[in-house]
């Protein structure tokens, strides 16, 4: 039997329709990939699978009345990792899901729920840090602006938060590397892209892009975080454990004076 590579949009809708596909066509040899980064086996179809809500959302509601409130968050956290094969773990394990009675995702002796569980909780975890470690600055604009560049793709797991946070203020908070962001503009939250300039640095707050009193806030700030420091008291190997170095150039109090 000729194998199928299933191509979809990227989308988790997307991801589900090409599982739909999957069980409509009865199909065994096949493989899930993004449009962006798939690969074609040396005999395998290549398929295009189109993104339709309806039969996504009977994939989802068909996985939830087997999965536990928790399952369901660890199935999105794991796609949202981004890993090479995710797709296909999660086929499997969705496979398995719809061959057993219910709370598939307690089976920990199936490999792909040992795996699912395994991304979820690092999916999670980055989450958790996003959510501590952003750092808003004033545009010229009026909108407070933050970049963020995650190892996973965690910024529809931290919509709420901010929103919730936030809820006085504009504000950007953008992935540049996955080069789209959310915006909110007091009422909701919406999805965006931007063009930055060439000497855009979202790592600096530069006076061609942000406002004079952040930049004077954030001279304050590094004050305050350097005359509150005990230098006899530091525990280098402790911190870096808490707030590892990849983020320290989101940090305002991290940045040189």
């Amino acid at each position: 039997m000729t194998a199928r590579n299933l191509k979809y949009d990227g989308s988790f809708d997307g991801f589900l329709s090409a599982v739909f596909y999957v069980f409509e066509q009865r199909l065994n040899q096949v493989s899930i990939q993004k449009a962006s980064v798939v690969q074609n086996g040396l005999f395998a179809e290549v398929e295009v699978v189109v993104t339709e809500d309806v039969k996504a959302n009977r994939v989802w509601k068909g996985l939830t009345s087997r999965l536990s409130a928790k399952g369901s968050f660890q199935l999105y956290h794991a796609f949202l990792s981004e890993q090479k094969g995710v797709e296909n773990e999660l086929l499997s394990f969705i496979r398995h899901a719809f061959t057993v009675s219910i709370n598939a995702d307690k089976d920990y002796g199936h490999p792909s729920v040992l795996k699912m569980a395994q991304l979820a909780k690092k999916v999670g975890r980055e989450k958790h840090r996003m959510e501590a470690f952003v750092r808003f600055r004033l545009t010229n604009d009026g909108v407070y602006f933050a970049s963020i560049a995650p190892d996973f793709n965690v910024l529809p797991l931290i919509l709420k938060h901010f929103k919730r946070r936030y809820a006085d203020q504009k504000w950007v908070i953008y992935d540049i590397k996955r080069n789209y962001g959310l915006f909110y503009d007091l009422n909701s939250v919406a999805l965006m892209t931007m063009e930055f300039p060439k000497n855009f640095d979202g790592t600096k707050t530069e006076s061609h892009f942000f406002a004079e009193q952040e930049l004077e806030f954030q001279t304050l700030w590094q004050d305050y975080f350097k005359s509150t420091t005990i230098e006899s008291r530091k525990n280098m190997r402790l911190h870096i454990k808490h707030v590892p170095k990849r983020y320290w150039k989101y940090l305002s109090e991290k940045q040189p004076f």
